[in-house]
């Protein structure tokens, strides 16, 4: 069997920026184990599978380590394949996924947005197993599916130095998102979680689900310009609406192939 397979940079206009993931076309769903051997293999913070459904496309994302329940970057590249190769008519897409019915629309050829739902955090302690894990203390603490930790300026994030094997005492969380105000995006941050096999996520949309609600209402405003500090970095263009969040970003090609099974 050889499945067709392609790798996309996401959130970044030009190649090796952003977060790369990798899309599998699938004609029906095989076992989960060979999904995540898959995923494993191909050893990216994301493998997205997706198999045409009546009315769209089924879509499903794997770390290395586990399937997760929601992934923005590994969406945009499925969408970007999809306009790009399979139906390069469409102008949005429909994926039914864990998270619910999640659309893409077509900006531009390379920029497109995201509709997902939006996760407002409430309010968190501060733990000292955070503090270890993070190896600087907070200024405050929030809890969506992650926890977050707002720090007082970009400086401060930039210079985060995590302890992966302290992360053990937060296995309770799927993840850790720091974020503090941008000197010249609204909002910025990074992305950690060691526990689901990936220790730092270079361009994270499923956390920007909790981060623009909180920014909005922090910052008093519904558009935001937001940046992931990692090392290959990326740029989204956010908008809250309600209880939906909106995030564009371009995304590019770097490969393309088949795997054999």
């Amino acid at each position: 069997m050889k499945i067709p397979v392609y790798q996309v940079d996401a959130f970044t206009d030009s190649l090796f920026g952003g977060n790369p993931a990798a899309v599998c076309l699938l004609e029906s769903w095989p076992d989960d184990e060979q999904l995540q051997m898959i995923a494993a293999e191909n050893n990216l913070a994301e493998t997205a599978y997706i198999v045409t459904a009546e009315n769209g496309y089924e879509l499903r994302w794997f770390t290395p380590a586990v399937e997760i329940d929601l992934c923005g970057h590994a969406t945009l590249a499925a969408a970007y394949i999809i306009f790009r190769f399979l139906q390069p008519a469409l102008n949005q897409v429909s994926f039914s996924t864990k998270s619910g019915v999640l659309t893409v629309q077509r900006e531009t050829e390379d920029r497109l947005s995201l509709d997902f739902p939006a996760r407002k955090p409430v309010p968190a302690d501060i733990t000292q197993a955070a503090i270890n894990a993070m190896g600087k203390a907070p200024i405050a603490a929030w809890q969506s599916r992650d926890l977050m930790l707002v720090y007082e300026n970009e400086a401060d994030i930039l210079a985060l130095e995590p302890d992966w094997l302290a992360f053990k005492e937060l296995n309770s969380h799927f993840a850790v998102i720091a974020t503090a105000k941008g000197d010249q995006a609204d909002f910025v941050s990074r992305f950690f979680a060691p526990l689901a096999g990936i220790p730092e996520d270079p361009v994270t949309g499923s956390a920007h689900c909790t981060l623009i609600p909180f920014w909005a209402d922090r910052l008093g405003k519904d558009k935001l310009l937001a940046r992931q500090l990692s090392a290959r970095g990326g740029t989204l263009y956010c908008q809250h609406k309600g209880d939906r969040v909106i995030m564009s970003g371009h995304a590019v090609l770097f490969m393309q192939g088949e795997i054999y099974l």
